[in-house]
């Protein structure tokens, strides 16, 4: 497990998956606006989630999040879009609703920024997220990524076009622990 101040990142478990289908999938406006596809019902028990780990994909590292105190299950985090060559990737998270606002996303993008640059040697990390995500943008900039571009009216939610802003950090200018 990689370890956090408040959160634990570890493989995903096959009990998880039920939780994380109610609490973040099955919420048609929190999966619209944190994914770059349409929502769709997916049939309980099917192995076709986003949910489901397959781990003979290189190009995604998915986690489930935990509270260090107890074990509890708050979220979930992922490595995607991983560019061996260029050693570069991007950074996703979703907390459980009830897990909000404790300061668990820092927690998580500070672990996923640690796990990328010191375990996976790469030399950049972006998150892309909506403009009006303030949590998200918060827990990027305390961890040193940079407004590096929005993106007008790039994503598709609900029946609106929204901005979305581009953040990137680069590993020689990571500083692990920074967040506060």
């Amino acid at each position: 497990m990689l370890r956090g101040g408040k959160v634990g990142l570890r493989a995903r478990h096959e009990d998880d998956i039920p939780i994380l289908r109610a609490e973040l999938y099955d919420d048609v406006v929190n999966y619209s606006r944190s994914q770059s596809r349409p929502w769709r019902p997916i049939t309980p028990g099917s192995k076709d989630s986003q949910l489901v780990v397959d781990d003979k994909e290189e190009g995604r590292v998915p986690f489930s999040v935990v509270e260090l105190d107890g074990g509890t299950l708050v979220g979930t985090a992922v490595l995607w879009g991983i560019d061996s060559h260029n050693r570069s990737a991007h950074i996703g998270l979703g907390l459980l609703p009830s897990c909000r606002g404790k300061g668990y996303g820092t927690d998580v993008v500070a672990v996923l920024c640690h796990y990328g640059f010191v375990v996976r040697g790469l030399q950049r990390l972006q998150i892309e997220t909506l403009a009006d995500n303030y949590a998200m943008l918060r827990a990027a900039e305390r961890n040193g990524f940079v407004r590096e571009g929005v993106l007008r009216s790039s994503a598709w939610v609900l029946g609106e076009f929204l901005d979305e802003v581009l953040l990137g950090l680069l590993a020689q200018d990571w500083k692990p622990n920074t967040q506060s």
